[in-house]
């Protein structure tokens, strides 16, 4: 079977790849679509933490399973299913809490492991999501919104409640619609006026900010003083994470879904003033993927146009480059196969 395989920094090759082999308790799932995102990215570029050579990539995926336990009690040959990346142990501390998504001993399919780019895999039955009532593509999307979910549900968001996010990519417009989903006040912040416009009319967010036209005093004006009560910075960039300590309000909580590989420095007394919360969100679990399909299967979601750009699986390297240039505004990229 053919699949694409990260080689080094910089340098992606299709390749003939053995079959997956199917474990006790595993299906046989063959790809039908394959989201990029900024990990796939990173990981081109060696910016990638807990991230090693060559490595398969792909972990936003959809597929049919095509090979299953006689025995299995929900899935059957043929279903559509959307599959969760994230392989954990199920017996550490975070585990034994329910806290999948920060397993111990974690394994990202496409990070950790070999992901999906290729036509088929093997994965756990426990991690697969039938999607019937879905398209492939929509599929591949819960993954991404999942993420989104995952930050808002973690923050504690309550309706009425006025939410700053940073960050117009993929990950961030997740957060920005869910946060509208809780009920709350949702204002966009990103450096390109284009992708702020996209946050109004996508995500139906309350307000924009332009990051580079005096933040701070507009984020005051549009709260009358107080400041955003929840922040999400989805930038993945040190710098805004760093100065997002100074956007929130008083009491406060201020959550990281994006990551950098590099340290972030705050001041302390300005922190301890503000009596903030800081927060890391990584990944998503099992409920939220279900939130995400039913917010998707009930139209709260829009995958149509989210996914700005398609391609055929076998042009996946000769597309890659074009994808990354800011000039071709990808909001999200998926590759198919039929």
């Amino acid at each position: 079977m053919k699949g694409i395989v990260c080689q080094q920094i910089e340098q992606f090759r299709l390749v003939e790849l053995e079959e997956p082999v199917r474990l006790p308790g595993e299906a046989i799932v063959s790809i039908r679509r394959i989201g990029i995102c900024g990990t796939d990215l990173h990981a081109f570029k060696g910016n990638q933490p807990f991230f090693t050579y060559p490595r398969i990539l792909g972990h936003e995926l959809a597929g049919v399973v095509e090979e299953v336990d006689v025995d299995e009690t929900t899935l059957r040959v043929g279903d559509p299913v959307s599959i969760i990346p994230y392989l954990h142990c199920g017996s550490c501390v975070a585990c034994r809490h329910g806290k999948t998504n920060c397993c111990t001993a974690m394994k990202v399919l496409g990070v950790h492991v070999d992901g999906g780019m290729r036509e088929r895999i093997s994965v756990p039955t426990s991690h697969l999501i039938k999607t019937e009532g879905l398209t492939h593509t929509q599929s591949a999307m819960l993954e991404p919104f999942s993420i989104g979910a995952h930050a808002v549900r973690r923050s504690g968001l309550q309706a009425g409640e006025v939410a700053l996010v940073i960050g117009a990519g993929p990950i961030g417009l997740g957060v920005m619609a869910f946060a509208k989903l809780r009920g709350a006040k949702v204002i966009a912040m990103d450096v390109k006026d284009e992708r702020l416009a996209f946050c109004s009319e996508w995500a139906n967010v309350d307000h924009t900010v332009n990051a580079l036209q005096q933040p701070s005093e507009r984020l005051a004006a549009l709260t009358g003083g107080d400041m955003p009560t929840v922040v999400f910075d989805a930038t993945g960039s040190a710098k805004s994470m760093s100065d997002s300590f100074g956007l929130v309000a008083h009491g406060g909580r201020l959550v990281f879904v994006g990551l950098v590989k590099a340290d972030i420095a705050f001041n302390d007394p300005d922190f301890h003033k503000r009596e903030l919360t800081l927060m890391s969100s990584r990944n998503a679990t099992r409920e939220d993927f279900e939130q995400v399909k039913q917010a998707v299967m009930s139209g709260s979601i829009d995958v149509n146009r989210y996914v700005t750009h398609q391609a055929p699986f076998e042009q996946m390297i000769e597309r890659f480059g074009d994808w990354m240039r800011p000039e071709m505004n990808v909001i999200k990229a998926v590759l198919t196969l039929e």
